[in-house]
């Protein structure tokens, strides 16, 4: 079980994640966001794609990451539903994500999301490693 939450907000959606290290925040948060667009349970690892974002600090990287994701799968049609992260600085993030093709006949979407913000956005390495995004649906 994933450890993040979805938190309503007027007329966004947030996540707060959590993970042992910013690592598995990062990735957790991914895996947040991918749950409001699709079922995961529906979803297979027939794909994995290495990604790599660069940004100014972690807040930054934390939603470059989240829209370099929402392009893939506007544009490739890429549903993930796994994450690990391989390299975490506050300037640059690596990572391995897993999943498949989008294919109506087998996955049930719940919702579009447009765009990670910086609206309230935090990253927290020390508070049990918690990340908070609002995203604009």
């Amino acid at each position: 079980m994933e450890d993040f939450e979805i938190i309503d907000h007027t007329a966004d959606i947030g996540i707060v994640a959590r993970g042992a290290d910013l690592k598995q925040a990062f990735a957790t948060a991914a895996v947040a966001l991918f749950s409001l667009i699709a079922e995961l349970e529906d979803v297979g690892e027939a794909i994995s794609r290495d990604m790599e974002v660069t940004a100014d600090d972690r807040e930054s990287l934390l939603v470059e990451w989240l829209n370099e994701l929402i392009y893939l799968f506007e544009v490739e049609n890429i549903i993930f539903k796994r994450f690990e992260v391989t390299e975490l600085s506050d300037t640059r993030l690596k990572a391995r994500g897993y999943g498949e093709r989008m294919d109506a006949s087998r996955h049930r979407l719940k919702g579009g999301v447009k765009a990670a913000t910086y609206y309230m956005l935090k990253v927290d390495k020390d508070d049990g490693c918690r990340v908070q995004v609002i995203l604009d649906v």
